[in-house]
């Protein structure tokens, strides 16, 4: 596993005041607080255990009212293979969602908060590559799209809620903070996902459970600021690591959306790509030793460059790529038009060569 890379599981189970402005309310009411402490008025009842109370209960009115502002936008997703959550996108019916959740399915059920029954979906459009995708319902009055909020204005501690529907418990609801912003992740390959790389991902301590995929991760202005998607690995346990989870930022998540939605593909992925298809090469003692390349596009990046099938790809942009992940992860925070060093093997005998990034296909 390369340097900084974090192991990952998806989590697919199989009108408010503003933060800032709540907290500088608490600071006047705590600096008040204090100074009636200091004066000589004995008969005063304010006292720091009540400041603390009052700031508890006005925290806690916050989440309730956060909590009824967004859970209606949070769907419920069945396919055959399992269940996941999704985020009512517009008053079309178009629901947000992540790739691995909708799978090879192309129909679902979906449970809206606000309908006694499940009514059925249907596939718009998904981008595996990005781990996302759009249903829609048709037909349904009453539903609740979600605000969007700009995920470049994610702060660290910033309290977040993760809602979704984890172990099929519908309509549930975990705090934490963001922990990071900008992490490039990679999913691990399965059934329902190729094996996604997510730059930019917000990591939070929100607990994200099997079932969370496709949820909202909301802060406190009831603002969306990512779709929940992935949780760490716990290395001994195999489990998910408790307080490391990920979601895919809210700007990415309307940019492909909004493509989904027009288009029912990915027009411009903004994601920078070499144009080959590629597999782990492993040495004799079984570590990896690079990229092989089973195939190049012609007239791509690649192959203009001169690379070849059969080539092995060890270092891009002066970075080793032992592996697929870490080339993936490479390129992920790469931009298309870039020219950058590759470094390959043919024969036994190393070349380092130019290539003008292309982009990566939708």
């Amino acid at each position: 596993m390369p340097p900084g890379h974090l192991q990952v599981m998806d989590m697919k189970r199989v009108r408010s005041a503003p933060a800032a402005g709540l907290i500088a309310a608490l600071a006047v009411v705590l600096a008040s607080a204090c100074s009636a402490s200091s004066g000589s008025d004995e008969s005063s009842t304010t006292t720091p255990a009540t400041v603390a109370a009052g700031a508890a209960t006005s925290l806690e009115a916050q989440y309730e009212a956060v909590i009824k502002q967004v859970l209606p936008s949070v769907v419920e997703i069945s396919t055959d293979s399992g269940l996941g959550s999704g985020v009512i996108y517009d008053s079309s019916g178009n629901i947000v969602t992540n790739a691995h959740v909708v799978g090879s399915a192309t129909t679902f059920d979906v449970q809206i908060a606000s309908h006694a029954a499940a009514v059925k979906g249907t596939l718009v459009g998904a981008f595996p590559q990005g781990d996302l995708a759009v249903i829609k319902v048709s037909g349904q009055s009453g539903l609740h799209p979600a605000k969007f909020a700009d995920s470049n204005q994610a702060r660290l501690g910033q309290i977040v809620l993760a809602m979704g529907n984890p172990l099929g418990l519908s309509s549930s609801v975990t705090n934490g903070i963001i922990s990071a912003v900008g992490r490039t992740l990679t999913e691990p390959q399965t059934a329902d996902s190729p094996g996604a790389t997510l730059p930019d991902s917000i990591q939070t301590s929100a607990a994200i459970n099997p079932g969370n995929s496709g949820g909202a991760l909301v802060n406190l202005q009831g603002q969306v600021v990512g779709i929940p998607t992935l949780a760490a690995t716990d290395q001994q346990s195999g489990g998910a690591a408790p307080g490391i989870g990920f979601a895919i930022p809210s700007n990415t998540v309307k940019d492909i959306a909004s493509q989904l939605v027009k288009d029912g593909k990915v027009t411009d992925t903004h994601r920078a790509a070499l144009g080959v298809q590629v597999t782990t090469v492993t040495d004799p003692a079984g570590g990896t030793a690079g990229v092989g390349v089973v195939s190049v596009v012609s007239g791509g990046p690649a192959a203009k460059a001169g690379i070849q099938a059969g080539d092995i790809i060890t270092k891009v942009h002066d970075t080793d790529v032992p592996n697929t992940q870490a080339l993936s992860s490479v390129l992920a925070n790469l931009d298309v038009g870039q020219t950058v060093s590759v470094t390959y093997s043919r024969g036994g005998e190393s070349h380092t060569v130019k290539v003008t990034l292309g982009q990566l296909p939708g």
